[in-house]
């Protein structure tokens, strides 16, 4: 089994974060939920997942209007780079889909989840 690369943690600071050090915090959190997604590793995507869902609580707070050049920069890097993410999953649940189908032969119709009333 491959190492996986230690993963980000999100640090107390003795100092309030700004928001530069909570977009880039953003980012490596990203980078390694890629690196998660690369090694099929459930544990570090739900690590990832932790911390993202963490930092969005954070960065929730925050409206546009605050972002100077250099946050709009590191936020458009975070979008662009959960986005390549989301695109990754979306490839990876196909691909299972498809294996599924496969093995189960052609698609069949859903079953309902319930009976209809019958009068």
């Amino acid at each position: 089994m491959a190492e996986t690369p230690e993963k980000p943690q999100i640090q107390p600071h003795s100092e309030p974060a700004t928001l530069a050090d909570n977009l880039r915090q953003m980012i490596a959190v990203l980078e390694a939920e890629r690196q998660a997604l690369a090694a099929l590793d459930a544990d570090g995507l739900i690590g990832s997942t932790r911390e993202k869902e963490a930092l969005c609580d954070v960065l929730a707070a925050i409206g546009p209007g605050v972002l100077d050049d250099e946050s709009r920069a590191l936020a458009e890097t975070a979008r662009h780079l959960n986005d390549i993410n989301r695109r990754v999953r979306n490839l990876l649940a196909a691909n299972v889909a498809a294996r599924i189908e496969a093995l189960g032969g052609s698609r069949r119709l859903p079953r309902p989840a319930y009976a209809a009333l019958r009068g």
